[in-house]
């Protein structure tokens, strides 16, 4: 069990869900029978980096059902301290159909109607002291995608304030840009735009910095980025590797090739790894190769959070590439 408070190494905050994965390949109406994972962003990464020896929490919360308790139990048996997932009297906890069809891009067809419980937090539901003081503050773009929640994560970003460098603190968004959840691209360039005041770290693939800077080139979203104040931009190229922007230069670590089985999973599994990787005192460069490596082993499985490797596995994955050892 991840001991709470002042112990946590790393507070995610947002999207949780039940994720149902079909057992059969291809159009989900002719799928049988599902299997049921946990999943969402916050709530992978958060897995992700317990299960590589960091102590975790999510801040969130779930409908007062089955699924609700589902997430809870699951949570706390992967090591994470669940102690901060609030209960939701008159919602349902998400649920998440996925379709293998194509596996390296799975389509996702989403229950979060009228609105997710994650996305109904108040300024009143957050400890404080623990979104100050954290070594690691992981938020996303969902996040900031309606009220209560945008509010909320503003109001959680201004308290800690952007930390400084070399303080070995750090503020992560996500930019987890999900179109069903907005008006517009627009619409959430602005609330991006917001956030990045009060950020270290911010991770996206082409089309997600697209919509948080306005290019889809990675060169030219990492110096955007890296001119709003941000310390490391890491932009996914899929196929072409990874960019590894800081003010001192930048780099392409490469992909690690695998038999794709589901892709969903494998951004999170990127995330728990950059984590772990930042808490260690890592260069970019090793926190990127690691995280590449994470990203290609979930994405060789099937499931997000039941997924994530252990130290033990990257560390072969990035050796045998000849990485660092």
């Amino acid at each position: 069990m991840t001991l709470p408070g002042s112990q946590t190494e790393l507070l995610t905050v947002g999207r949780v869900g039940v994720d149902l994965y079909p057992l059969q390949t291809g159009p989900l109406k002719d799928v049988t029978t599902f299997q049921k994972f946990l999943g969402g962003t916050a709530t992978n990464v958060a897995v992700g980096a317990a299960r590589l020896g960091r102590r975790t929490a999510v801040l969130t919360k779930v409908g007062r059902d089955g699924f609700g308790d589902y997430v809870k139990e699951a949570l706390a048996g992967f090591g994470v301290d669940a102690s901060y997932v609030g209960t939701s009297e008159d919602l349902l906890t998400p649920v998440v159909f996925c379709e293998l069809n194509p596996p390296d891009d799975p389509p996702l067809l989403f229950y979060r109607t009228p609105v997710a419980p994650d996305l109904t937090l108040t300024p009143d539901e957050i400890p404080l002291d623990l979104v100050r003081d954290v070594p690691v503050f992981w938020v996303t773009g969902t996040g900031v995608s309606v009220e209560p929640a945008r509010t909320t994560q503003l109001t959680m970003l201004e308290h800690r304030g952007r930390p400084t460098p070399g303080s070995g603190r750090h503020t992560i968004l996500d930019l987890d840009w999900r179109p069903m959840f907005w008006p517009s691209p627009d619409d959430a360039r602005a609330e991006y735009d917001a956030m990045l005041d009060h950020v270290t770290v911010t991770v996206g693939n082409r089309a997600e910095v697209e919509v948080a800077v306005g290019t889809a080139d990675p060169a030219e979203a990492a110096t955007r980025l890296l001119d709003r104040g941000v310390e490391l931009a890491l932009v996914k190229m899929g196929g072409d590797g990874v960019l590894v922007a800081t003010r001192e230069g930048s780099t392409v670590v490469r992909p690690h090739p695998v038999e794709v089985v589901c892709g969903l999973g494998a951004g999170d599994a990127f995330g728990g790894a950059l984590v772990h990787g930042l808490l260690s005192g890592w260069d970019p460069v090793r926190c990127a190769e690691y995280a590449n490596a994470a990203g290609a082993i979930v994405a060789s499985r099937l499931a997000c959070a039941d997924a994530m490797p252990t130290l033990t596995e990257l560390e072969e994955l990035v050796t045998s590439q000849g990485a660092h050892p």
